[in-house]
């Protein structure tokens, strides 16, 4: 039987497609000495990862553009999947539910969720819970702090995990929340009163996600939230400890180290980008398109190329166009010289190449006409939602690992 998962602030589903299984992803990214049974097939550069125990029977966000591509993606495995996802604010659909207007679903098991980041992120004004933005992206109209605001959305997020009383919750955001005052502790707390102090909440990590096969160093803090009454008696007692046996951590183990020989070197962008033709060559709408904004000199944003032996850079949600270059011709300091002696031109990362260093699988289109709802999805918009996602492997080594545990957690068949 599925567990049955609702997830929230779901964006363009990165965290929904590592929950669910199913995709592929680079041969490099799974570590077949630990994760050898997670493979469902193989070619010469990509493996099928197998699906999980876990299903999606909700979704939601704010984003037209987010629902427009979500569905088309999983709409391929689930003809349902337009009335699964729900384009509207978290706070809304907590009011409708309070007055008995919306009914979330029942027998949840799971809740994910990916809080908004940028009022926590180090590239922002880092207001944090006094966040100037309301639920919808807006401004507020007064300067008070608001429980409404940007900011404040994971209480929400709370109000749905007392709502729907699941076995565990999972919560995401930038690492930047950790050092920002005592953020990482007030949400910590604030989670553990979820369902009148019904939840245990360990105590949140910083996973890097090209330690788990994902070609970016992208750094992002976790946080689990165990129902008590659900947990077996054994795993509430280890769970509650401060520092948690590896048998019973949520957090999974790293496959992939710059460091420990142990492991799988790191996925690269070269490892990212193979098989891909440059831009006017190919046949794949997200491949075709990049940002055309100009050089504007190593003091900006976004004005290096990638390392084609290192992994990429985080991709970010708000770069307004200033996304990294994929080669800087000669003349503004580029190092890729066989592409350059070649001819191949100064250009920024396409939005492929932007999903490939997020592993979303390459049969997720981005670039999308207008949809019945009359909403596309552009290359901007396509940047911004591709960077506002989880890595979808990184989101399956959390879910393998849940998955594994879930009858040591829960006392129930996996």
């Amino acid at each position: 039987m599925k567990h049955r998962l609702l997830s929230l602030f779901s964006g363009c589903g990165g965290m929904d497609i590592g929950f669910t299984g199913n995709f592929t992803c680079l041969k490099k990214s799974v570590n077949k000495k630990l994760h050898s049974d997670w493979i469902q097939s193989e070619s010469e550069n990509w493996v099928k990862l197998k699906p999980t125990q876990f299903e999606t029977v909700f979704a939601n966000d704010i984003r037209p553009d987010a629902k427009s591509a979500w569905v088309s993606y999983f709409e391929k495995e689930n003809s349902g999947a337009n009335e699964i996802y729900h384009l509207s604010s978290i706070v809304d659909l907590v009011k409708q539910a309070r007055n008995e207007k919306f009914e979330f679903p029942k027998n949840i098991d799971i809740v994910t969720g990916g809080f908004p980041c940028q009022d926590f992120s180090v590239a922002g004004k880092r207001l944090g819970f006094n966040s100037q933005k309301s639920h919808l992206g807006k401004k507020l109209e007064t300067d008070e702090p608001s429980v409404e605001s940007r900011g404040q959305l994971y209480m929400w997020m709370r109000d749905v995990v007392t709502l729907t009383s699941p076995k565990i919750f999972i919560a995401e955001n930038v690492k930047g929340l950790t050092n920002l005052e005592d953020a990482k502790e007030i949400i910590e707390h604030d989670f553990s009163e979820a369902g009148n102090g019904g939840y245990l909440v360990v105590s949140a990590k910083v996973l890097n996600a090209s330690n788990y096969g994902v070609p970016q160093g992208r750094e992002r803090v976790i946080f689990f939230g165990f129902n008590k009454v659900s947990l077996t008696e054994r795993a509430l007692e280890e769970l509650s400890k401060s520092e948690i046996s590896e048998e019973f951590s949520p957090y999974p183990k790293e496959t992939h180290s710059k460091i420990n020989k142990g492991l799988l070197p790191l996925v690269t962008c070269a490892d990212a980008f193979i098989e891909l033709e440059e831009p006017e060559k190919s046949s794949d709408g997200s491949q075709q398109i990049y940002s055309k904004a100009k050089y504007m000199g190593r003091h900006c944003q976004g004005q290096t190329e990638v390392k084609l032996d290192d992994v990429g850079p985080t991709i970010r949600s708000e770069h307004h166009g200033n996304i990294e270059f994929r080669r800087l011709s000669f003349e503004h300091g580029g190092c890729h010289d066989k592409e350059l002696n070649i001819g191949l031109t100064e250009r920024r990362l396409t939005v492929r190449e932007c999903a490939r260093i997020q592993t979303f699988p390459d049969d997720y289109q981005f670039i999308l006409p207008k949809t019945e709802n009359n909403v596309s999805v552009s290359s901007s918009d396509a940047y911004k939602i591709i960077g506002n996602a989880v890595p979808c492997v990184l989101a399956y080594n959390i879910a393998k690992n849940i998955e594994s545990k879930w009858n040591l957690y829960f006392g129930e068949e996996k």
